[in-house]
């Protein structure tokens, strides 16, 4: 973990002008791939770094880091929404269109009463492409039990090293469903899943840190106008705003309770014993 003296170091010496993984590792008194993991957790929980690899490939490869500007505006608008998220709790309190109107760098959409998302945005299509890592901000895992294959995919992914966190409500319904995805780390031999407890009211996945896909539902209690339920499919691709929702992620993140904390706490009252 980075502490908060070495976190203000680096932001403050590449304030200054864009540096080299070995000067920042120089600077704070670590070894290159220390400072390297420091500036990647950096830059998924703030946003304020970039790092780019010129001559990728070669033994001559170079990564500089600079700092990342910000839009005022767009910085503005994000902070409201970001208030907003880690104040409420279900998903008919916040809209994902309101993130979707502001990325007008890379975005697509699908509107549609079908509640089968289009193919290419399917959640196990989403995790066979994920390279290193995936974020899921879910209900309830019901997106896990209304197709079961879902589980084989997770576990295909994790025995190729894909790092899964997901934040969801686990409770009494859930706790099957999370206990399930649990078993998967004892079967990889490693803990490719962290699951916790969290009410919050995003539905997406976010696939390393490129591409953001968010779920609204448009239901007839909530817009009486509708004859029939709807659904929105939001995919972001801008990269100040996947870099936003990753950022909000682990905000949720930092507050929520680890799945075993929670689980225990399920099982005691309940008096069933675990699978």
């Amino acid at each position: 973990m980075i502490d908060k003296k070495t976190n203000d170091r680096i932001l403050s010496f590449v304030q200054v002008k864009p540096r080299t993984v070995q000067e920042i590792a120089h600077h704070i008194g670590r070894n290159w791939r220390t400072a390297e993991a420091y500036i990647e957790r950096i830059a998924q929980e703030t946003g304020l770094l970039n790092m780019r690899t010129f001559r990728e490939g070669t033994r001559g490869a170079l990564k500089i880091v600079y700092w990342n500007a910000i839009d005022v505006r767009a910085s503005t608008y994000q902070e409201r929404l970001s208030t907003r998220i880690l104040q409420v709790r279900r998903k008919e309190e916040f809209s994902a269109f309101d993130i979707f109107q502001f990325a007008t760098d890379g975005r697509e959409a699908t509107y549609s009463s079908d509640p089968a998302p289009p193919q290419a945005w399917l959640p196990e299509k989403l995790l066979k492409n994920a390279k290193h890592h995936a974020f899921i901000l879910s209900g309830n895992l019901s997106w896990i039990a209304a197709d079961p294959s879902i589980k084989k995919v997770i576990e295909a992914r994790a025995n190729a090293k894909l790092s899964l966190k997901i934040l969801t409500r686990v409770d009494v319904i859930s706790a099957p469903l999370v206990d399930a995805l649990m078993q998967i780390n004892m079967r990889v031999g490693w803990d490719a899943i962290e699951v916790r407890h969290c009410e919050q009211p995003l539905r997406g996945i976010v696939v390393d840190d490129t591409c953001v896909v968010l779920k609204e539902v448009l239901s007839v209690q909530m817009h009486r106008e509708l004859k029939k339920e709807h659904y929105l499919y939001l995919r972001l691709t801008d990269p100040q705003w996947v870099a936003w929702t990753v950022r909000v992620f682990w905000k949720l993140w930092e507050q929520s309770v680890l799945a075993k904390t929670r689980l225990d706490a399920l099982y005691e009252v309940t008096k069933k014993e675990r699978k």
